[in-house]
């Protein structure tokens, strides 16, 4: 019975252990976006990209180490490659459904843009902004949570087969 439960994509456990690795993440993801925009004069659409690099070096070692307890597996470069390949589609997801959910939500529903001013930072945010990036990396979080959990930190024998046909 225990192995059966220790086998289920949805395990509590391992839920929990990758929502705070995820949203450690994203909340690296949505800093660097900011000081991104802020240090290279750059738009809030073009910052998604550059931020996600820069979450995803945090995001390996954080997901190897507690979300799926895979520190001790001695397969740490097969994993990396892994990581990198899921990391390609969740990129692609992330900027797809945060640039969706703004189009969507400002010329369909016609929402307006909401800015906070923050006069300690002296910083505005655009809420609108946000929100839709929030819902681009929760669409990232659902498929990296299963990408992860069935393909990276698990055997699967892809990694043995990519090596053969690299060299």
């Amino acid at each position: 019975m225990t192995q059966i439960k220790q086998n289920k994509i949805f395990n509590p456990k391992d839920i929990i252990a990758y929502f705070l690795v995820a949203g450690t993440g994203a909340l690296i993801q949505l800093v660097s976006s900011s000081l991104i925009q802020d240090w290279f004069n750059i738009s809030w659409s073009d910052s998604i990209v550059p931020s996600y690099i820069i979450g995803f070096f945090w995001g390996f070692t954080l997901t190897k180490l507690f979300a799926f307890d895979a520190r001790r597996s001695n397969q740490t470069r097969r994993e990396m490659v892994k990581f990198l390949m899921v990391s390609m589609v969740s990129l692609f997801i992330t900027w797809a459904f945060t640039i969706g959910s703004s189009k969507f939500l400002i010329d369909y529903l016609g929402m307006e843009v909401y800015k906070v001013k923050f006069s300690f930072a002296k910083k505005e945010v655009n809420v609108t902004e946000m929100v839709c990036y929030v819902i681009g990396m929760g669409f990232s979080f659902v498929s990296n949570y299963i990408l992860h959990k069935t393909f990276t930190f698990k055997s699967t024998g892809f990694y043995n087969r990519l090596k053969v046909l690299i060299r």
